[in-house]
């Protein structure tokens, strides 16, 4: 679990090896995760709009942090997804090093072009894939229910219709489980020092000429206590952006995402240094809401096209298109059931 001081174990360290620092903490994931699922239009299935789904995702949120401890290979695998650390114009950790905007397709690719720039693939972390990867997953879900439900409303066999029933209910349950590791990952990209070389007090080996922290105690002071004490969800919700549903690309979307959190470094390091994030300082309380705001915002947004994505996408085997079932066209019995 990368960045994660609990306030506690910061009076103690001096200092912690990146991987070991976590983004926003429970409180902060939770409510990403909830303002984005109550904030979502009718155009999305009823189940999804309910309190109780809120809820549901709003714990969920909080899974990638609490795997930590699983051992190896586990823990290496995962505890790199939480971030990617960029210099100041969008390439990973040096000058070398890819640049965010134009990635290549794989993750195996991208570990390539970290070891060729002479990066270590654990330092640079791989946020964007686990967006991208878990946006995916989403879209597949949907496809999945969306089969089910017209296939369901449809059928006139009982024995069918009733599992299809119990199959779109498993779906359900998917759906909560793999939109929430969606929050997890989106709200960490919100987080700024989950964007930067920068990610926990200015980096000690570049110039510092703003003379910013280095402490070593700046991550968790910043998402933890702080956070959970001074921001509240009806401030996230309040600040939440219009919907962005036009124009989508994957890629291009996910790495203005990041980018928009990397340009916010160094405002955030500023406004540590005047003080901001002391006690009740309005001005810490409005960044802090601000940036979970825009995680809640861009969860929010990807549900609602993962939702349209899926309507055009085929799954199963033998495979079929959510378009022709939906449409009455097709019978998506054995590619749901299974064709052994």
């Amino acid at each position: 679990m990368k960045r994660l001081i609990a306030a506690a174990v910061a009076l103690t360290l001096i200092a912690l090896p990146a991987a070991d620092v976590a983004a926003w903490g429970a409180s902060g994931h939770r409510m990403v995760g909830q303002a984005a699922m109550r904030a979502l239009p009718e155009e999305l299935p009823a189940f999804l709009r309910t309190q109780e789904a809120a809820a549901q995702v709003g714990e969920l949120s909080r899974e990638p942090d609490r795997w930590k401890g699983g051992g190896q290979p586990h823990d290496r695998e995962r505890d790199t997804a939480h971030f990617v650390d960029m210099i100041a114009d969008g390439r990973v950790m040096t000058e070398a090093g890819p640049d965010i905007r134009a990635l290549p397709e794989l993750k195996s690719e991208y570990d390539a072009q970290l070891l060729a720039a002479g990066i270590n693939v654990n330092d640079a972390g791989y946020l964007p894939y686990a967006i991208m990867d878990a946006w995916q997953q989403v879209v597949q879900d949907f496809a999945y229910w969306r089969i089910l439900a017209a296939a369901e409303a449809r059928e006139t066999d009982l024995a069918r219709q009733a599992w299809y029933r119990e199959d779109r209910l498993r779906r359900e349950a998917l759906i909560l489980r793999d939109i929430g590791m969606l929050s997890h990952y989106i709200g960490d990209g919100a987080q700024p020092l989950h964007t930067t070389i920068h990610y926990n007090g200015w980096d000690r080996d570049t110039d510092n000429p703003e003379d910013f922290t280095r402490s070593r105690r700046t991550h968790g002071m910043f998402e933890g206590d702080f956070v959970r004490d001074r921001v509240n969800l009806q401030g996230i919700e309040a600040a939440m952006m219009a919907p962005r549903l036009d124009g989508f690309e994957l890629r291009a979307r996910m790495a203005d995402y990041l980018l928009v959190s990397l340009g916010e470094v160094v405002p955030f390091y500023r406004l540590e240094k005047a003080g901001g994030f002391v006690e009740a300082d309005p001005r810490g309380v409005n960044f802090a809401t601000v940036r979970l705001a825009a995680g809640a915002s861009e969860l929010r947004d990807l549900i609602v096209l993962a939702w349209r994505e899926a309507g055009t996408r085929s799954v199963g085997w033998p495979n079929v298109k959510v378009s022709e079932v939906e449409a009455g066209t097709a019978d998506p019995w054995l590619a749901m059931i299974g064709q052994d």
